[in-house]
């Protein structure tokens, strides 16, 4: 099963790619959505979709794994990152593919066995548990592979999830 593992946001979004085989996880892929501070958030979002669509057309994965919204001290911001996430979820269920979510807790959990892992922890472990010769960079595609070996190994199976309806 091909998962993407996708870590909202509205300046960056990070993708990851994996494979599970198995009890095996091997690495697909990784990268991030860039959107520049100075275009108008409308146009950021409608680059945020169309580039979700084109990594789910050039990976091909059978369940996507988002991260869900968690607190946030700026209120401003949790808001831009909730419209961004939304046109993500748009771009799944248009798509046609299962997701499912994940708390940043969950994921950090998962990955590490400590719930309030650093940025840094995260980055170091998926580096290891994924055979990569380098951490993944930047931290919001290492995020999103832990998002999507979070996925990977929780233990459900997606397979006989109802799809996304168009």
């Amino acid at each position: 099963m091909r998962i993407l593992g996708i870590d909202p946001g509205y300046g960056i979004v990070g993708y990851g790619v994996v494979e599970k085989l198995g009890n095996k996880i091997t690495y697909v892929g990784h990268g991030a959505i860039t959107t520049e501070k100075g275009e108008h958030f409308e146009d950021r979002l409608d680059y945020i979709y169309s580039q979700v669509n084109e990594i789910i057309e050039k990976y091909n994965p059978e369940l996507v794994a988002v991260e869900s919204l968690y607190f946030y001290k700026n209120v401003k911001t949790a808001i831009y990152v909730g419209e961004a996430r939304g046109v993500i979820l748009l771009a799944i269920k248009h798509s046609n593919i299962p997701f499912v979510e994940f708390t940043p807790h969950q994921v950090k959990l998962t990955v590490t066995g400590y719930g309030r892992a650093e940025k840094t922890q995260i980055q170091k472990v998926m580096k290891i548990l994924l055979k990569l010769d380098e951490i993944p960079k930047p931290d919001d595609a290492a995020d999103a592979l832990a998002i999507a070996w979070c996925a990977a190994v929780s233990g459900s199976d997606y397979s006989s999830q109802k799809k996304n309806t168009k």
